[in-house]
């Protein structure tokens, strides 16, 4: 697997091979590439001020765990699943829930979405649309707010997302569809981009889990 490090390709199957080599420098390569991704991973998941101490969590126990990593799998979906669990072990420590505002902020800081160079009209446009989505996922089930969440806010595919989840694709498909139903209800304007896969769970329905 490749991943785009700022203007270079990162060849994500070479690092991890140099790392259990007996390189551990290379895995900086690593970290530099999806260091905003996990970032905004766990502050959508609800991590908030204690955002970077989950990600540098999750970067040392994805370190650790290299030797299982399997060969030919995609960096991106595994290491998110270990910043999923770690958020969920923060929160659970903290004893206390963030709250949407802070969740938002958090989220919008880890990795702005917005160009600085934007008309102030449309920035504050997106900025309202993104807090009424977030308002809409926090109504959401665990499970249904985690897979719009990777889908959209991540924008990770339906395979990548199956993988950081630990779902069976057909979960995948069939929960996304419903809780796109409920954002449907609960926010009349949402309209997540569509591709091909989005199609084909909208028209095909719920599946069996």
């Amino acid at each position: 697997m490749r991943t785009r490090e700022g203007g270079r390709i990162v060849d994500e199957a070479a690092v991890i091979a140099r790392v259990r080599a007996g390189d551990p420098e290379a895995y900086a390569d690593l970290v530099r590439a999806h260091t905003g991704l996990a970032l905004r991973a766990a502050a959508a998941l609800g991590a908030g001020a204690d955002a970077e101490d989950v990600v540098q969590q999750a970067f040392v126990k994805a370190y650790c765990a290299l030797g299982r990593f399997k060969d030919g799998a995609s960096f991106k979906p595994w290491l998110l699943s270990i910043v999923a669990n770690e958020t969920r072990n923060t929160v659970r420590t903290a004893a206390r829930q963030r709250t949407l505002a802070g969740r938002e902020a958090a989220f919008v800081e880890a990795d702005p979405l917005i160009p600085e160079s934007a008309d102030p009209a449309v920035a504050t446009l997106e900025t309202e649309r993104r807090a009424a989505l977030l308002a809409a996922l926090e109504k959401l089930s665990e499970e249904h707010r985690l897979v719009v969440t990777y889908r959209y806010l991540l924008e990770m595919d339906e395979s990548e997302t199956a993988q950081a989840l630990g779902w069976p694709r057909g979960t995948v498909k069939s929960r996304l569809n419903r809780a796109l139903r409920k954002m449907s209800r609960l926010l009349p304007d949402f309209r997540p981009r569509e591709t091909r896969e989005t199609r084909e769970t909208r028209e095909g329905g719920d599946e069996r889990e």
